[in-house]
């Protein structure tokens, strides 16, 4: 059980752990918000950027280079999801099962052939642990800031605007001469880089890798984007920019690990976390709907 004074004690950490999930959630609104494709293979790619972060910082390697592979470890999985169903024809929901279930070997050879490997602050050189929550939040902070700027921009850009295009008419896309394939194939490349990536800081913060830590990642993700979209549209009812929505992920990140922990509080036994994290998605999933029926 968790007390009032722990509930105020565990408010920054959750902030700290609230912003990482939000990054990852970053990854997830490119997939199921830009392209408007459901994209499972985040539940693997989190758990690899993590294991290769683990592996190659407890190897001497500079943590924030550890990072950055673990990023484009994540391109590298994402390209193999949007080929397999570009090329193959494979729905992408089951293409990212497919390689979700492939990543769960390689995860494990990556750390070999181990479940759980210890990546301790004591011991080895990161720059993101939960022994210090002020500065994992002012790294969170400096990566939320760069990547809403960088993908803002990047989205501002012809190769973004196609790839937005592909998500809100493929056909469309499709008739003024845009390859929709590459763009599902780059949009499900960087979703799952920064997914990854995601995974790298998560190992770090909480200072080991575990075969099993993207378990739940998608509906984590989901969770933080329609939190985000519920309190945007709230503050916003006539409708926000593209920026200020990559904010709310981020801030729905915040509000779901928050809540989490006052479902702790609330004396709701921890393996009953992820029903919790269930019901709080349909609601918010089914509270617009029901906004609009109202209206």
């Amino acid at each position: 059980m968790i007390t009032l004074s722990n509930l105020i004690s565990r408010i920054p950490g959750g902030v700290a752990q609230g912003i990482i999930w939000g990054l990852m959630a970053l990854g997830i609104y490119i997939t199921f918000r830009v392209l408007k494709e459901s994209d499972l293979t985040v539940d693997g790619s989190f758990a690899t950027g993590g294991a290769i972060a683990v592996m190659l910082i407890t190897s001497g390697v500079n943590p924030w280079l550890a990072v950055l592979i673990s990023f484009f470890t994540g391109i590298v999985v994402g390209i193999c999801t949007g080929l397999i169903h570009t090329k193959l024809k494979i729905p992408a929901i089951l293409s990212g099962i497919l390689v979700q279930f492939g990543l769960y070997s390689i995860n494990l050879h990556i750390m070999g052939m181990v479940a759980n490997v210890s990546c301790s602050p004591s011991k080895n050189n990161v720059f993101i642990t939960m022994r210090n929550i002020p500065m994992a939040i002012a790294v969170g902070l400096g990566f939320t800031i760069f990547l809403i700027v960088a993908m803002y921009w990047y989205f501002g850009t012809e190769q973004g605007c196609a790839i937005r295009a592909t998500g809100n008419n493929e056909h469309m896309a499709l008739a003024q001469g845009i390859n929709v394939n590459n763009m599902k194939v780059i949009g499900f490349a960087l979703g799952n880089g920064l997914v990854a990536m995601a995974g790298g800081l998560m190992a770090q913060y909480q200072g080991f890798a575990d075969i099993n830590m993207g378990r739940g990642a998608i509906v984590i993700g989901l969770a933080a984007i329609i939190i985000g979209e519920v309190l945007s549209e709230i503050i916003f009812p006539k409708g926000c920019s593209f920026y200020t929505r990559l904010i709310f992920v981020i801030i729905g990140g915040i509000v779901y690990y928050l809540i989490m922990i006052i479902v702790l509080w609330l004396r709701v036994d921890s393996n009953d976390l992820k029903l919790a994290t269930a019901i709080i998605v349909m609601l918010c999933l089914a509270i617009p709907n029901l906004r609009k029926g109202n209206e």
